[in-house]
This record gives structure tokens, sequence and C-alpha cells, in this order.
């Protein structure tokens, strides 16, 4: 199988890069960007939502992240986090992201009575706990669900430059790129951000089928 590792399908940011992006700007002109997606990622929910409130966390690998916090009209409240690199892009693009960032929500809301923040994973045992009986088990059953009933392989793979993977692709497919792989810490971080890992894995078997003519 050809093996494509995708590590840009939701734009997200290394820490990385955020601390190289860091040191061409001034600190100052840094915390002005960060306060700039902030401030729109609250005006582009307050579009559709009349409570929202938000802040922004720095994770280890991904650096800074958003976080927000909306009511339903049952006074529940919905938290879900977004890459600064994501969000930048959205508003730089124009491309709706009010009602980009407000679907989250919208699906997230057809789950009465609200949601939290997932507890950071305190150790590496709860992160594999959290990966095998969670995420690996959701991840087969949507990509499956997904593009029944054509026959696919997903599951967890080792890649050298990443590191352990979630790999999904077409049997079918015998020549070329065959295989979506997303680094599982990248899978964990959309977990813990009340984001669905599984779409960034749907959406590189869709490029997949794109890529060979398949739909």
């Amino acid at each position: 199988m050809t093996n494509e590792t995708t590590n840009e399908t939701t734009n997200e940011t290394t820490n990385e890069e955020a601390e190289a992006a860091e040191k061409v700007m001034t600190e100052e002109n840094w915390n002005e960007l960060l306060k700039a997606v902030f401030h729109n990622g609250i005006v582009a929910l307050k579009m559709s939502f009349s409570d929202v409130e938000g802040q922004v966390l720095n994770l280890d690998t991904y650096g800074p992240v958003f976080v927000y916090r909306v009511k339903d009209n049952e006074n529940a409240d919905y938290y879900c986090g977004f890459f600064l690199r994501e969000l930048a892009g959205r508003f730089q693009s124009g491309n709706s992201p009010e009602i980009w960032m407000a679907s989250f929500f919208h699906e997230m809301m057809k789950t009465k009575g609200g949601n939290t923040m997932p507890k950071p994973l305190a150790s590496e045992e709860e992160a594999k706990a959290v990966v095998d009986n969670v995420l690996v088990p959701m991840c087969i059953s949507a990509v499956t669900e997904e593009f029944a009933p054509e026959q696919v392989h997903a599951g967890l793979a080792w890649n050298e430059e990443h590191g352990p993977v979630f790999e999904a692709g077409f049997p079918a497919v015998t020549e070329g790129n065959n295989v979506c792989a997303i680094p599982l810490h990248l899978l964990l971080t959309h977990l813990q951000l009340n984001r669905d890992p599984s779409e960034l894995l749907v959406q590189g078997m869709y490029k997949i089928r794109e890529e060979h003519g398949m739909e």
C-alpha cells in the first residue's frame, strides 16, 4: 500500500510552528494576532448564539487553541475548541467562518443537556485507554458507515516520521495513494477539543476517491 500521512487536514499548527511564527513577529504583534482571532471568534458565534464566552489555551504540541462556550435555548452549555491556523485561515478567506464555527455547536446540540471540555489526559496509560476504548472504535465505525457497502481498511499503524497513526483506505485501490494516515496525537487532540476526529479520516478518504476518479 502507498501510505500518505495527513497532518494538515484541518490546518492545525504544531507548537514548533507557532513558536517560529512568534519569533518572526514581535511579542506585541503576536499577542495582537491572538486577541484579534479570539475576538473574531466571539463575533462570529454571536451571529448564531446570544450567550458566548471563550478562552485561549496553549497546548504543548499545537500551541494556541481557542475554546468557546455557547448556550442553547434551554440554557445548557456547549464547548468546542479550534486551532489558531484554521480560525485565522477561515477569517482571512472570508469563507463563511460564522456558519462553519456555528455548525460544530449545532451538531453537538443534537444531544440535549450540554457538554463539558474533557479533562486533560493525566498519563500515557489514560491516553492509551481513551485511544483503545473510544478513539479507535469511533473512527472505525465512522469510516465503515460513511463508505458502506464498499470495503474499507481501517486501524492503527506506525509511520516512521509521525509515529503511531490511524490509517484508513480502500483495498480496491491498488495503485498510487490508497491510504489516509492521521497521527494519533492529532486525532486525540480533536477529541479533547470536542471535535469529531473521524472527520479528518473521512475527508482524507474522499480525497483519495477524487484522486482515483471513484466519485
